[in-house]
Order: C-alpha cells, then structure tokens, then sequence
C-alpha cells in the first residue's frame, strides 16, 4: 500500500531528469601568442571587445603553450583581439611591445584560429 502511494513521486522525479537543457550555442576564438623569435609565450594577457565597442568584453591570459580560448555568442559578429604586454616581463630582460590588433569575423557557431605576434622594443 505504501509502494502505490510513493509510486506517482517517482513518476514526476524521473521526467524532470529526462529533459535536460540544451546547451546554448557558442563559437570560440582560439589563439596563440609568439614572441619575434616564433616562441609561444606564456601568461600574456589577452584582450578581446567587440569591434563596435570600446569596452573590453573579455580578458584572459595564455597557458604554458601560450594558447587561449574564449567562447563567445554563436551569430555574426565582428571581435578585435590584442595581447596587453604592459607589466609582462621577460626573464632575459628584453620588453615586448604590443603586436598589432587582429580582426575576427564570426558568422555562427565556428571556431576561428589566430596568432598575436608580439615584437621587441
């Protein structure tokens, strides 16, 4: 008699773990920052803003490969990504400058390649 009283519980907790959320769609940028040697640096702080906006929407530094990654809304868009070498010290005592800003043009749920080339002062 218990068993039938439980049994419409378990029926309602079992179709709410049937329906999971979709996730939402993304595209991702996805870089790497070398110094003028062709090295990938690591710890750089990366940049990234729409191109019809001022403001930085995004920052994020690179891994040990001197990669990174930032998903961003799947659609057309346009993004301007740049690495801010202010403060980032290297251990043979050489400054970088900052490289130039490199557009990306996004036109769904893709993933774009680029490469932040830095230079010497």
């Amino acid at each position: 008699m218990l068993l039938l009283a439980l049994l419409p519980a378990f029926a309602g907790a079992s179709n709410v773990a049937s329906d999971p959320e979709k996730p939402k769609p993304y595209a991702l940028i996805f870089g790497t920052v070398w110094d003028p040697d062709g090295h990938p640096l690591y710890g750089v702080l990366v940049k990234i803003r729409r191109a019809d906006e001022k403001k930085v929407r995004w920052e994020l530094y690179s891994n040990h490969t001197g990669e990174f990654a930032q998903r961003v809304p799947a659609g057309k868009a346009d993004y301007v990504v740049w690495a801010d070498v202010k403060g980032y010290k290297l251990a043979s005592g050489k400054k970088l400058k900052p490289g130039d800003e490199v557009p990306v043009h996004i036109d769904n749920d893709e993933r774009s390649d680029i490469g932040l080339h830095l230079d010497w002062y």
